[in-house]
């Protein structure tokens, strides 16, 4: 255990040395957040119909959606990639530490240090200038916390078996642009699933994705009924995506050709 720790921990550390580009992506997120919220402010007050949330929780659901946007989980860990294709994949190989979880580790750490400098200075700032709410009250603080952190253990599993893709393909292209768009929509990152068709709810609800985005923010609004079963929905997908990719990993490994032969 302690190894993958070391690698989480020189994973993160190396990440959060990205300040200028944390800082530049803060006020892209932050001039894309305004304008999201002014195209679902215009869109809710136009309607005729009732809206399934009113329109303070859907501008602090869109807040958090930027806040926590690098969560994620729509392509490969970088430095794995360039390992694959220039084929120094084969040093992976010979560490001696299962390589599924390595890779995991390193893509809990992606998934951790960008998140928290992209979050921690825009959730304060949207909730003084820009109408964000925090949560409701501290019960449903505590089960957002709980939930965020079985959210990174979730899309970290998912970026982890992006990265192992690579093993088949050596280009994540493909994947990534599926991933993209499938995230995207089904995670509430690209609209809020309390706005998505009420035939779609079954659908979204049972998809795995809703657990990156929609749940901790549904805790956060203070929507807690039930979050025993939300976190446990979370951490069922994660342990099914880890499995699958640990086992994928083993008949990657048995066929795997590396540049020369």
């Amino acid at each position: 255990m302690s190894a993958y720790v070391a690698v989480f921990s020189a994973r993160f550390r190396g990440l959060l040395q990205y300040r200028a580009a944390a800082l530049a992506g803060l006020v892209t997120q932050v001039f894309w957040g305004m304008v999201r919220v002014a195209i679902f402010t215009a869109f809710l007050r136009a309607s005729a119909a009732a809206s399934p949330m009113p329109l303070h929780e859907v501008v602090t659901y869109l807040w958090l959606t930027q806040a926590f946007l690098l969560l994620l989980p729509w392509k490969p860990d970088p430095e794995i990639e360039q390992l694959v294709r220039s084929g120094q994949v084969a040093v992976e190989l010979v560490r001696p530490i299962d390589l599924y979880w390595h890779w995991y580790a390193r893509a809990v750490a992606q998934k951790t240090a960008p998140a928290l400098l992209r979050c921690l200075p825009m959730i304060p700032l949207a909730v003084l200038l820009f109408g964000m709410r925090m949560p409701t009250d501290v019960g449903a603080a505590l089960a957002f916390l709980l939930s965020i952190v079985a959210a990174v253990a979730l899309s970290a599993a998912i970026v982890t078996l992006i990265s192992i893709s690579l093993l088949f393909t050596t280009s994540a292209k493909g994947v990534q642009l599926l991933a993209g768009a499938v995230v995207n929509l089904f995670s509430g990152a690209l609209v809020p699933l309390a706005l998505l068709p009420d035939t779609w709810s079954a659908l979204v609800h049972a998809l795995p994705f809703r657990g990156v985005m929609d749940t901790p923010f549904r805790l956060w609004l203070g929507d807690t009924q039930g979050w025993p079963v939300l976190v446990a929905h979370q951490l069922g997908w994660t342990l099914a995506f880890a499995f699958l990719g640990w086992v994928l990993v083993r008949r990657a490994v048995r066929r795997m050709e590396v540049h020369g032969g």
